[in-house]
């Protein structure tokens, strides 16, 4: 059974009512499904319970880390009810909306049960109903109410959603269906929070101060006010998700494909995982083989450099959510296969920090090339040198070796780090090497006279000390072989009592 990916780039796939068996979450993980989705806006709090029990017995029996993200739901905007559950009307039509949702719509009134938004709105702000289909422009407004000309669209009916793409909103992402989901995801362990509808750093700070240190946050990128903020809010997350769903909504179309790689290019700058998502291989919900256009789309996230590429309802509900996986796993390989996409990687790199850290694995990755290393060996306490590592995109495989599992689940996520939760007690410089190259050598990344570059810490066990470079070759015994070579770029700290 290969445990080991073939490739650099991950998987993540939510789980719904077509995935969520022991059966079926056993056989994504094996058709390729690194990471593991609970969307938090479908399901209850025992089902998504019952789901990570069963991928953490899944865990247990393959032996290898599978990361899982809590995706909250944030606020969902929605119109009212209608006295004859839909309305239609014509380009040019002027629609009033107001606030009071004790009483029905009909053809020239539009109820909305958030005062704050009606409050918000300014003249000439755009809104949108019913994912874009109906598009309006705020022509008049007054105490409670406003009214807005109709653009284009021809027909709305009870709930559907609405979006306010041009205004900040004076809302808060977490609503209090999220900040219950929040504490339930935390209580059971869940390594990465996904944040919807977030719209500036204040928004990650609110989420920060509740999570702490408890899990990472993921930001999700689906509203124009975050594009504007986008470096600081890529620096104040963890990992981010280009959501092109509600940003195709909220943006032009035209306009997606660029974010998207200003994104992942920004997210690399700063060491962040970033994730492709949304509709990625859409027709496969209900067909056995995707669109030719899908099979790009997918590949051109993997050209861009993103650290992982992501299943919907394409593995939620869809009628076909192995082979969906299946073919991700294959375009994914035959990407990275190409002569093409090293060269664009290695045209294209990320730029590195000025700390130690930095330095050391920058070297780490040039050397492990130079000399033909089999995989570039990452020790890493708080999963910070593993994502150093990542950020380089090299062409070797990274062997992330941690004591704590809940770092090796985070680093599932990261391009090329095949992660290893290893708690073995290690006190000298010597024994981790030993235990680097016996774990190279178990996971199938080295056979006996390849090589190794290996990057650690001392002191031991201490987040952010990496400053040892040391290429090994596999089989030489103590001492040192004329091809081993070992780079100290900080002094030995001894620690005393």
């Amino acid at each position: 059974m290969a445990l080991r990916r073939d490739r650099s780039t991950k998987i993540v796939a939510t789980v719904g009512p077509a995935s969520n068996s022991p059966e079926m979450l056993r056989a994504l993980f094996l058709a390729g499904v690194d990471v593991f989705r609970l969307n938090f806006s479908h399901g209850t709090q025992e089902n998504h319970g019952e789901v990570l029990a069963r991928i953490r017995a899944l865990e247990a029996e393959m032996g290898r880390p599978i990361g899982v993200i809590a995706d909250l739901q944030g606020p969902k905007l929605r119109l009212g009810r209608f006295v004859e559950n839909a309305i239609t009307f014509a380009p040019g039509k002027v629609l009033r909306f107001d606030a009071d949702v004790g009483r029905l719509g009909d053809d020239t009134r539009v109820p909305i049960p958030h005062p704050d938004i009606i409050e918000a709105l300014t003249l000439g702000a755009t809104v949108l109903c019913d994912d874009g289909k109906v598009r309006l422009r705020v022509v008049g407004k007054g105490p409670g109410w406003l009214d807005a000309e109709v653009i284009s669209g021809t027909k709305l009916s009870n709930n559907k959603g609405f979006n306010i793409p041009d205004v900040v909103l004076p809302l808060s992402p977490l609503t209090e269906k999220d900040h219950l989901d929040l504490q339930f995801a935390l209580s059971k362990g869940v390594e990465w929070i996904a944040l919807s509808f977030v719209q500036r750093p204040e928004d990650i700070h609110e989420a920060r101060a509740i999570i702490g240190d408890r899990a990472a946050i993921m930001l999700k990128m689906e509203k124009p006010a975050a594009v504007e903020h986008l470096t600081e809010l890529v620096q104040l997350s963890d990992a981010i998700m280009v959501a092109r769903g509600d940003l195709g909504v909220e943006l032009s179309l035209p306009e997606v494909p660029p974010i998207q790689k200003r994104m992942i290019a920004e997210s690399r700058r700063f060491g962040r995982p970033v994730i492709v998502a949304t509709q990625m291989l859409e027709s496969m919900i209900t067909a056995p083989v995707p669109t030719r256009a899908e099979v790009s789309d997918v590949a051109t996230a993997v050209y861009e450099g993103a650290d992982c590429v992501m299943l919907s309802a394409e593995s939620a509900a869809g009628q076909y959510p192995i082979e969906a996986v299946s073919f991700m796993d294959e375009i994914i390989r035959n990407v990275e296969r190409d002569p093409g996409y090293r060269q664009i990687l290695d045209a294209t790199p990320a730029p590195s920090g000025n700390t130690i850290g930095d330095a050391v694995i920058k070297a780490a990755t040039q050397t492990a090339t130079a000399v033909g290393a089999k995989a570039l060996v990452a020790y890493t306490l708080s999963g910070t040198t593993g994502l150093r590592a990542a950020r380089e995109r090299p062409a070797q495989p990274i062997l992330g070796i941690t004591s704590r599992i809940e770092t090796a689940r985070r680093l599932a996520l990261s391009y090329a780090v095949h992660a290893v939760h290893a708690p073995e007690d290690i006190h000298s410089f010597g024994e981790m090497v030993d235990n680097a190259v016996r774990i190279a050598v178990r996971e199938g990344l080295g056979t006996p006279g390849e090589r190794l570059a290996i990057t650690a810490g001392v002191p031991f066990a201490r987040p952010g000390t990496t400053n040892i470079l040391r290429v090994t070759t596999i089989g030489d015994t103590d001492p040192p072989s004329k091809y081993d070579v070992e780079v100290e770029v900080a002094p030995r700290v001894t620690e005393t009592a």
